[in-house]
């Protein structure tokens, strides 16, 4: 069969990308998505949580990055493997408005950047440039993201790409742009939501001048099945505003709003605080300037956050832990950046290393099997409609290493798959940590000593089976052998010598002291109503590419 889009076609079919396909159905398993409260839904109402990964092609060259180190199908095919079910995918307006972009061919674009080497991999590699329905034939929907106007990197202040009125950014093109993207994709089913602004910025920028409910509706016009999500101020971190100028739009159940979150937005607080209180200052904050809105009953989705995964940066290193924790208590949707394990070109550098991406340099595996692990655990829903399976219980996670407190023979207790969690019970009145086991009768958790493996026993009213939550951070959970309100004294939760044994030790890092790291004590205890039977026999059926996350190759 011919080739929808030769490397000889037009960039903006390229986009597609696939315009010239968007009436051919994506997989059946891909839902028309909806709004119910803070909650994203399918058709029948059944919470539907969005873990996706963000895949570039707003850059210069115009293409989804990496089409020059392994066919789109692989790609495609490793997104699913790794347990992501949606992809943020990146486009600049002008390829859509500006012929001077829009009608290049794929070759032109890369010969004027004197991308050689790049277009000979693309020609080898891909004859056909099928992202999104590739995508949709793994069944990972798609979210069509307007990074930025004029194609390049994203983002600074004076780019011009930055706000309403900026040299790039004119409001009626974007509009039409818009409305352009929306109409090609109106059609292709597992194209499910339109983001329509990354990271507005600059001087210009002001709550007055917002006109995202203008492409809101102009985006509903056009394609009324997706969602529409809407960015706010200072590079996304700020909505704030809307608390005092609500949005008025003439549809419902199709709106959302994003914000991003990245240690560089406080680097000085993780750099040189202590990490228990700048974790518990920024958490305090993204819920105070964004994460205020799903209490008002819309929908936050976390767009963009990620760490450098060759593991070396302080500030990502001490960010994490609680980012992981905050997302994971209020079950967020969310979208790592990113997916590229490196750039056709990007500020100037051809063939750039992306140290954030989840893939190494070639494409050819995850760059980081620990880092991908940790972000995995957080692609399971835990709460919403449709998952009030059982009543509600909780879990202890223990976000650094994306992993939770089992129940074993030996050691009792270890970090494991948060598939297997235990339902544990915790009321802060009674400081009492409780698991259920299968014969039913309560078993409470127990320190036995500083080094010493934490156990469970019937015996739950002295100071050693008590716990409460310590520390700024609220992430200790520590014993009530001392009536020190800071800890002193006090043992908490952690992680053995071993790796994977639950212990007590001293606490540590609690206040003050802005060196040491706490993250192996840090703990959330994270609210489910997910039926961990349920979930064991759905992983029991999934096909093996989707359970092995540490993929080797495509």
């Amino acid at each position: 069969m011919k080739p929808c889009c030769p490397a000889a076609a037009w960039l903006v079919c390229v986009l597609a990308l696939l315009a010239c396909r968007r009436h051919e159905r994506a997989a059946a398993a891909v839902p028309t998505l909806s709004t119910a409260s803070r909650w994203v839904v399918d058709e029948g109402g059944s919470r539907v949580k969005l873990a996706c990964v963000n895949w570039p092609s707003h850059l210069e060259p115009m293409l989804a990055e990496g089409l020059s180190k392994r066919p789109v199908g692989a790609i495609a095919a490793a997104v699913a493997a790794m347990g992501f079910n949606c992809v943020r995918l990146t486009w600049p307006t002008f390829l859509a408005t500006d012929a001077s972009y829009g009608e290049l061919t794929v070759a032109q674009s890369f010969q004027r950047l004197n991308l050689t080497e790049s277009l000979a991999g693309i020609r080898a590699n891909n004859p056909d440039f099928a992202v999104v329905s590739s995508l949709g034939k793994h069944d990972v929907m798609v979210i069509l993201d307007n990074h930025l106007s004029k194609p390049g990197w994203c983002c600074s202040n004076t780019d011009g790409n930055g706000f309403f009125g900026d040299t790039y950014f004119d409001p009626d093109v974007w509009v039409a742009g818009l409305k352009k993207m929306a109409a090609m994709f109106a059609g292709v089913d597992n194209v499910v939501g339109m983001s329509l602004r990354n990271e507005l910025r600059g001087p210009r920028q002001n709550a007055n001048d917002w006109y995202m409910q203008l492409g809101a509706e102009a985006v509903h016009g056009a394609n009324p099945r997706v969602l529409v999500i809407l960015s706010g101020l200072s590079f996304d971190n700020d909505l704030a505003f809307i608390n005092s100028r609500p949005v008025n739009l003439s549809f419902s159940g199709k709106a959302a709003f994003e914000v991003h979150w990245y240690s560089f937005s406080n680097s000085q607080e993780w750099g040189s605080g202590n990490a228990n209180q700048a974790c518990a200052r920024i958490t305090a904050g993204v819920a105070r300037r964004a994460l205020y809105l799903l209490d008002k009953g819309w929908p936050v989705i976390l767009s963009e956050f990620g760490v450098d995964n060759r593991g070396g940066n302080t500030n990502d290193n001490r960010y994490y832990g609680c980012a992981a924790a905050a997302a994971a208590d209020l079950d967020m949707d969310w979208a790592l950046w990113a997916l590229q394990g490196s750039y056709y070109l990007r500020e100037g550098v051809r063939d750039l290393d992306e140290v954030y991406g989840v893939l190494d340099r070639a494409w050819s595996g995850p760059r980081n099997a620990s880092a991908l692990s940790r972000v995995q655990a957080l692609q399971r829903p835990l709460r919403g409609p449709g998952l009030d399976q059982v009543p509600p219980y909780t879990v202890l996670f223990h976000p650094v290493t994306g992993t939770c407190v089992l129940r074993r023979r030996s050691p009792p207790l270890e970090l494991g798959p948060c598939s297997e969690t235990e339902a544990w019970a915790y009321s802060a009145q009674e400081q009492r940590l409780a698991v259920a086991p299968r014969d039913g009768s309560s078993l409470c958790l127990r320190a036995e000593g500083a080094g010493k493996p934490a156990s469970l026993g019937a015996s739950c009213g002295d100071a050693m089976a008590r716990w409460r939550l310590v520390s700024d951070s609220k992430l200790h959970v520590a014993t009530s052998s001392s009536a020190a309100v800071d800890g002193d004294g006090a043992l908490c939760l952690d992680v053995g010598a071993d790796g994977r044994s639950v212990v007590t030790n001293p606490c540590r890092c609690l206040s003050a002291d802005n060196s040491c790291d706490p993250q192996s004590q840090w703990f959330k205890l994270v609210t489910s109503t997910r039926s961990v039977a349920a979930e064991q026999t759905m992983l029991a059926q999934l096909p093996l590419k989707l359970k092995n996350w540490k993929i080797r190759s495509f």
